[in-house]
């Protein structure tokens, strides 16, 4: 059960959930920590592997959710053919130093790649060398990738009641580009009945994922377009007063890389990181115009407002609502190589989990960052993890 949360919280909640794969994990810790500290999101939206942890979260009861994620991330981080790394493993390698642990980094990627993840993907290679074929022979947009992701969507019909998902009480977005135009869409479950195909084409990450067919549509991973959720949770047209949990995988800041593979690294970073600070420096001006239009159109005789047609429309754009953000961002075991959002090892998927446990906890220590901003500032955003992250 979870403790007994803080004395004062906004009615609206969200948690918005980053896409980055293996890294993924680290959300779960949050939840954990928001779990267990009472804190419970009305809304949750996800891209990519965030849209997986979200399906998992409002798919199952609360008080089953956290138990839910640790299935879920035990069944994906088993690969195929051998053993997945022991925790005792591991404490053999921490004993030989930095350079074992970094082996076996490599290790458990290079097996993601050739064996796949049990639960997840398998390479398509298995199935087109039995039948002494190419992937590249591969005809059709649900073929034409490197993995078959099949097997995902029988682990989230088994892991996630999709009923209580739509009808549960929690709100659920995900994001998805499709195809053909190239725009990024959302599967909203105040629009639409969801299901695994929208969880899973918005993790279809190409050319490693096939797309995904929704009412004769094709879809990839959302984080193509932007992997992060937070500009639709902000420009909700509903313009609530609204406490945001904004789980970033990516850091935009990082360090000059040395090398190939740095700069393999140092690319994903700052692609997937897609500036969320960017995107609440702009909520923030949008957040003071909206409110400065509602103090002049108050300060208008009411015969003005209701006849004077560009009056009318500034109402349309006017509001008052409050908006909170509290920015976590995964930094201590993220940096574990270019490979480590395709790394599912149970060492480091542990690890990640953990690290966001940490983090959300230390956010929650402060009480004053669970409170809607008061007077003139609207907008108020806090960094959880950093001061100066991008």
């Amino acid at each position: 059960m979870p403790a007994s949360g803080p004395s004062v919280l906004p009615d609206n909640i969200a948690l918005v959930l980053q896409g980055g794969g293996a890294l993924g994990a680290y959300q779960a810790g949050v939840y954990q920590a928001l779990y267990e500290a009472g804190v419970a999101p009305g809304w949750i939206a996800g891209i990519s592997i965030g849209a997986f942890n979200t399906a998992i979260i409002a798919g199952n009861p609360p008080e089953r959710r956290v138990e839910a994620l640790r299935a879920f991330w035990d069944t994906i981080s088993q690969p195929y053919l051998l053993p997945a790394t022991t925790l005792g493993q591991e404490a053999r390698l921490e004993g030989l130093g930095e350079h074992a642990r970094a082996w076996l980094d490599t290790w458990e990627a290079w097996r993601a790649l050739v064996e796949g993840q049990r639960g997840f993907f398998h390479p398509r290679s298995w199935a087109a060398g039995l039948a002494g074929e190419s992937p590249f022979d591969a005809v059709g947009p649900q073929s034409a990738s490197w993995y078959d992701t099949g097997p995902m969507i029988a682990t989230l019909e088994k892991m996630v009641d999709f009923d209580r998902l739509n009808d549960g009480g929690v709100r659920v977005s995900v994001g998805a580009v499709n195809v053909a135009t190239g725009n990024l869409e959302y599967f909203d479950n105040t629009r639409m009945r969801l299901d695994a195909r929208h969880i899973l084409a918005s993790g279809a990450l190409p050319p490693a994922f096939p797309a995904v067919e929704i009412d004769g549509a094709f879809y990839w991973d959302g984080g193509l377009v932007s992997n992060t959720p937070l500009s639709y949770v902000l420009s909700d047209p509903r313009r609530a007063d609204t406490l945001v949990f904004q789980v970033d995988l990516w850091s935009a800041r990082g360090e000059l890389p040395q090398s190939l593979l740095d700069v393999a690294e140092r690319q994903k970073e700052i692609q997937f990181s897609s500036r969320t600070r960017m995107v609440t420096s702009v909520q923030r001006v949008d957040q003071h115009y909206r409110r400065l239009l509602r103090e002049l159109l108050e300060a208008m005789p009411a015969e003005t407002r209701e006849t004077n047609p560009w009056a009318r429309h500034a109402a349309e754009l006017a509001c008052g609502n409050r908006i909170g953000v509290i920015h976590l961002i995964y930094r201590e075991r993220a940096r574990i190589g270019h490979f480590k959002d395709y790394q599912f090892g149970r060492v480091a998927l542990r690890e990640h989990w953990t690290s966001g446990m940490v983090d959300a906890s230390r956010a929650l220590s402060h009480p004053e960052w669970l409170r809607l901003p008061t007077g003139e500032d609207a907008f108020v955003s806090h960094d959880a993890t950093a001061a100066d992250d991008g």
